[in-house]
């Protein structure tokens, strides 16, 4: 079986070593880092919580240890600093006073010596003024603070995916991952170093909506909710308080997937209650626009024009045209004129609105 992995950046690159699925045969599954990644991440967490003292102790003890050791470089390089100064100075003490060249240059090295010297011990005294040996109160509490909020630290962008890595493989021995089929449920086992396992259940994201877990459940509530009457907006807030989530994104569904799925299942909607009645002659928009064989935009725009007649439903919220035998016929007549006729017969009525003749001249005196 072939597993395709979310990326290197990931901790599970690295921890994951088999996926199992309960499908005979062997396909290429998708494993994505990011759902392994925030399973591992959680435990891991988890475990290192009680060790919040211990990790601040060491980290003090850390910090400390390395304050030293820089130190001692910094003592080394006086003394360093120190004995060339005083090397110098015997090789101009022990040359004859009539070698006044060898003496000029040798003069030279002790003066170079000296404020080599001088400089570094100017350096150690800011070094040891930013930097003391041994860590301040509030420095060891800025460090108790941190390692009890060890989340803070693991998520930091300064902790590198490296450290993260370096501190799974302290407590972890291996990530099992078991696919179920081909749907968006993963079953993660983690091993722990010197014994002991935790199970527990996440999800990944998929493809295709058939191949979700509660596929049939989800159908059946849509077919449900649909029959009682309730419109798409209605029907996608219900899917999204009880829980269910699209494939991909693990995400509440949006009302353009409830419409895509509810077209693919071929469920209609049964109205809860009737459309208040209208007066002579009037239609529904929805209902000339079947009638005419044309779009709601185009019935709009003519509306806009002048050429349909309607009034706004108060109740509905919604426009109402009027259109009688004789209008319904004349609006007949219009959807089978194309719609660049018109535009001409509007640009030919306005070209004879102009004067074939040029203003009157009047004559100064």
């Amino acid at each position: 079986m072939q597993v395709r992995y979310g990326g290197p950046n990931t901790l599970h690159s690295y921890t994951c070593n088999r996926l199992a699925t309960d499908y005979g045969g062997a396909y290429c599954q998708y494993l994505p880092g990011e759902p392994v990644d925030a399973f591992v991440s959680q435990w891991v967490l988890t475990a290192l919580a009680p060790a919040a003292l211990a990790l601040s102790l060491e980290a003090t003890a850390h910090l400390e240890q390395e304050r030293r050791a820089l130190d001692q470089l910094w003592h080394q390089r006086l003394e360093r600093a120190a004995y060339e100064a005083e090397r110098a100075a015997r090789h101009y003490r022990l040359i004859e006073p009539e070698h006044r060249l060898v003496a000029r240059q040798l003069a030279k090295d002790w003066e170079d010596a000296l404020l080599t010297h001088r400089q570094l011990q100017e350096d150690y005294a800011r070094f040891v003024q930013a930097q003391p040996p041994l860590l301040s109160r509030a420095e060891r509490e800025a460090i108790e603070q941190l390692a009890q909020n060890i989340p803070a630290l693991w998520h930091a962008p300064t902790t590198t995916m490296a450290e993260r890595k370096e501190i799974v493989r302290q407590i972890m021995q291996r990530v099992i991952v078991a696919g179920a089929g081909r749907s968006e449920r993963l079953q993660i086992t983690i091993e722990w170093v010197g014994g002991g396992r935790t199970a527990g259940l996440t999800t990944r994201p998929i493809s295709q909506i058939a191949h979700l877990s509660d596929y049939p459940r989800l159908c059946e509530r849509i077919q449900t909710l649909a029959q009682e009457g309730y419109n798409i907006t209605q029907i996608t807030e219900y899917l999204d308080q009880e829980g269910f989530r699209s494939p991909k994104h693990a995400r509440p569904f949006s009302r353009q997937s409830v419409i895509e799925l509810m077209r693919r299942l071929e469920v209609h909607q049964s109205r809860r209650y009737r459309r208040p009645p209208l007066q002579e002659h009037e239609w529904w928009l929805s209902d000339l626009q079947r009638e005419l064989g044309k779009s709601n935009s185009t019935l709009h725009q003519w509306r806009k024009r002048g050429w349909l007649h309607a009034r706004w439903h108060d109740h509905s919220k919604r426009w109402v045209a009027w259109a009688d035998e004789d209008e319904l016929q004349r609006l007949k007549q219009r959807c089978a004129v194309p719609a660049g006729e018109v535009s001409r017969h509007m640009w030919l009525e306005a070209q004879r609105s102009y004067p074939t003749e040029g203003p009157p001249v009047t004559e100064l005196s």
